[in-house]
């Protein structure tokens, strides 16, 4: 009977790869159709990543959680009135809305080193469950380098050219956007990272910033993506620039204490 079974459901040579890699592969099948589990499974990926683009982010709640944490916040909005519009015109969520301008002017307007914006981008879920860790590792690096920063700007329907239009405002060197990224089938909050140095509205492009992408349980770490992130602002404050001027020369053994190496923030 044993020997029966095993002619029967033969092992599958390529299931032992299945621990090396979250893609999905040695799915199997039956007939010409997947399993009955694989697909199921297909679907309820599929579900997790339309959830994490279509559920709004409780920007509340993420602004009391941080100020739990002792950060001063504001929430802010584009030009992009509502999800759907947000999705349609991705013009739109690179503008600020009229009233987050009369926010920011509102909001004292001095030579700060360093903005940091949150906006919730494609995943919401991203933003919901990195963004708190991330900056409660971040945000006391920036300030042992005496680093002076505005309060931390939530921006609900926000691409990453966002961030320019606040960093002009706060005539900020340093601008840190952290967004969500669209969801795959294997992660759907992952989070991206996007530092452009001397941004400016209208005219930083995409060719300007550097991205730190793929941070979720799965994917890059904190500690991975913090110190991939010091390094990229250390060597941008020598050379005066980012973008793809400026490479990523991090290695798995460098440390990530960088706070031994000379103010970066400064001078």
């Amino acid at each position: 009977m044993d020997n029966d079974n095993k002619q029967i459901n033969p092992q599958d040579p390529w299931q032992n790869l299945t621990q090396f890699t979250p893609a999905r592969i040695a799915l199997g099948h039956v007939g010409i159709s997947l399993p009955t589990h694989a697909s199921l499974e297909f679907a309820h990926a599929h579900a997790l990543a339309r959830d994490a683009v279509n559920i709004p982010l409780d920007f509340a709640n993420l602004e009391h959680r941080l100020n739990k944490l002792g950060y001063q916040t504001l929430i802010l909005q584009t030009r992009a009135e509502n999800h759907r519009m947000y999705l349609q015109r991705p013009d739109l969520g690179r503008l600020l809305s009229v009233s987050a301008l009369a926010c920011l002017r509102n909001t004292p307007q001095t030579n700060t080193d360093a903005v940091v914006v949150v906006a919730d981008g494609l995943s919401s879920k991203a933003i919901e469950n990195h963004a708190e860790p991330f900056l409660s590792l971040l945000l006391p690096e920036l300030q042992a380098k005496d680093c002076t920063l505005p309060p931390v700007c939530l921006v609900k329907h926000g691409r990453v050219a966002i961030g320019d239009a606040v960093a002009e405002h706060f005539t900020a060197r340093l601008c840190i956007v952290l967004i969500g990224e669209r969801p795959g089938l294997s992660a759907p909050d992952s989070m991206g990272i996007y530092f452009t140095y001397k941004a400016k509205s209208g005219i930083s492009t995409d060719a300007d910033r550097n991205c730190i992408s793929n941070i979720h349980q799965n994917g890059l770490s904190y500690g991975q993506a913090l110190k991939k992130l010091l390094y990229l602002i250390n060597e941008s404050e020598k050379l005066k620039l980012s973008g793809v001027n400026l490479k990523d020369q991090t290695t798995e053994n460098e440390t990530t204490d960088l706070r031994k190496d000379s103010n970066f923030l400064l001078g």
